[in-house]
């Protein structure tokens, strides 16, 4: 469990939710623009085999930038946890966080028994 006396731990953790933060937002910007794209196809007059085609492609465009979103904010919440002390706990429970669940995911909120049976 990383704790708030290991500071090192908590420095590493803020490294790789930053660094991955960075990430999301970058993938967020491409599937927006993507998005963006697909709409400005659909509106285009020429040949189009399979209108459909566009619109499944905005639909995927449109469901990873709410997954990116998603992501963000659980970022973002994580962030906020390690600037409270509260990093490394479930947000229910208050139970510490297994370490491998944190490297895995450091943005986990939930240790991996309440993760299971929220499923």
């Amino acid at each position: 469990m990383t704790t708030e006396e290991d500071g090192l731990d908590q420095e590493k953790a803020r490294e790789r939710l930053l660094a991955e933060r960075a990430e999301v937002i970058s993938l967020l910007a491409g599937a927006e623009r993507s998005g963006w794209a697909d709409r400005a196809a659909e509106r285009e007059i020429g040949d189009i085999a399979d209108p459909a085609q566009s619109l499944t492609a905005q639909g995927e465009d449109d469901a990873i930038a709410e997954s990116m979103r998603d992501r963000l904010a659980a970022l973002d919440r994580a962030l906020k946890r390690l600037d409270d002390g509260s990093y490394g706990r479930s947000v229910r429970s208050g139970l510490p966080i297994d370490d491998g669940r944190l490297e895995a995911d450091p943005a986990a909120e939930l240790t991996i028994e309440e993760a299971r049976a929220a499923r």
